[in-house]
């Protein structure tokens, strides 16, 4: 038994006087006869989300086990308590056997052009076997279907949509009759109108919105989550390949310059933005917080940089807050994050499952 002493976030707007963790549950209810609890003292959030991450992914492809328990735990320890993973080639469905372990939602394997995404990481398939491989990994995953939607093309030596409207199209509606969601990756512009119009749910890094495209995500409501602390590697990325394709290496530092202004208009425009890192490829994991401070050198209010990885993320996913009954999944801080959203990258306490984890 463990019982929250100070003041648990709830909501944004919904502060209550402390907790109890009965049975890894919260209840909001002092248990009758209790004598002997376990103590935490200080501000109390869901756990964090981190809505693009990949366990059990490195630069080369897949991982071990023991190197996915590492990044769990990284991201664990850094408060990220749920995390989408957002295409991994591990199978890693033994961590939801680990109560101390973050809580995954997969996506499956990212489903890729030939050719077209990083080696080891995908499904590289052709436009007429997309529809098969979208339901496929919609039954295996999570509720969710994660598509690389534009990659370098070796012939224009730039960024290019990877998939025919029509097939794309076709796959995202399989995936919906199935009960997936689709994502898909995207840097560039070429590609979002044809998926948004498709009925794409999300679209990853997003860093080729317009002027044009934002009003079309906003009135079909699809959500963003834009990375931004891996677009900060764009330069990097740009600087390796320009001898190369130097068409693409000045597309990246476009896209990268403009960055946080491209958040900033979509969240203006009320489309939904959601925090995630990126972890697994070649960032590292545990990047939580920095990402929210990043959301908010966008422009993006404190408030609703906190809850795009807390309150908000976790109903966009389905998944419960610190209600009567929820598990007890919870990152206590010193002081109230709502008023300097920093205290994010310093947990006093992590609890799992009504247990502390670190």
């Amino acid at each position: 038994m463990l019982r929250v002493r100070g003041r648990v976030l709830a909501g944004p707007d919904d502060v209550r006087d402390g907790l109890w963790a009965v049975d890894g549950r919260v209840t909001y209810e002092r248990p009758a006869g209790v004598r002997d609890a376990q103590v935490v003292e200080g501000w109390a959030l869901p756990g964090l989300v981190d809505a693009h991450c990949h366990v059990g992914l490195d630069r080369h492809g897949p991982v071990d086990e023991a190197t996915s328990e590492k990044q769990a735990i990284t991201d664990r320890d850094a408060g990220t308590l749920l995390i989408r993973d957002a295409g991994s080639p591990s199978d890693t469905r033994w961590i939801d056997d680990r109560a101390d372990l973050p809580k995954i939602i997969r996506a499956g394997r990212h489903i890729a052009r030939t050719r077209r995404y990083i080696r080891n990481f995908a499904h590289e398939i052709e436009p007429g076997d997309l529809v098969a491989y979208v339901a496929g990994e919609a039954r295996r995953s999570d509720g969710w279907v994660k598509l690389v939607g534009d990659w370098i093309d070796r012939e224009t030596g730039d960024l290019g949509a990877c998939w025919p409207r029509g097939e794309v199209g076709a796959a995202i509606a399989e995936a919906h009759r199935l009960g997936a969601r689709v994502t898909a990756h995207c840097f560039a512009e070429d590609s979002l109108r044809d998926l948004v119009e498709a009925g794409i749910d999300c679209i990853e890094h997003a860093t080729g919105l317009t002027e044009d495209t934002i009003p079309l995500f906003a009135e079909r409501g699809v959500a963003i989550v834009p990375t931004l602390v891996n677009i900060a590697t764009f330069p990097i990325l740009a600087y390796g390949g320009e001898a190369k394709f130097p068409r693409w290496s000045a597309h990246m530092r476009q896209l990268y310059e403009r960055r946080y202004d491209t958040v900033r208009a979509a969240y203006d425009a009320g489309v939904p933005v959601f925090v995630g890192t990126d972890a697994g490829g070649s960032l590292a994991h545990g990047l939580v917080a920095d990402e929210v401070a990043e959301l908010m050198k966008a422009g993006i209010p404190a408030l609703d940089a906190l809850s795009a990885t807390t309150w908000r993320a976790r109903e966009w996913l389905g998944r419960p807050l610190l209600e009567e009954g929820a598990p007890a999944d919870l990152v206590v801080y010193d002081e109230d994050p709502r008023a300097d959203v920093r205290v994010l990258a310093a947990p006093r306490r992590i609890v799992l499952n009504g247990r502390i984890v670190g």
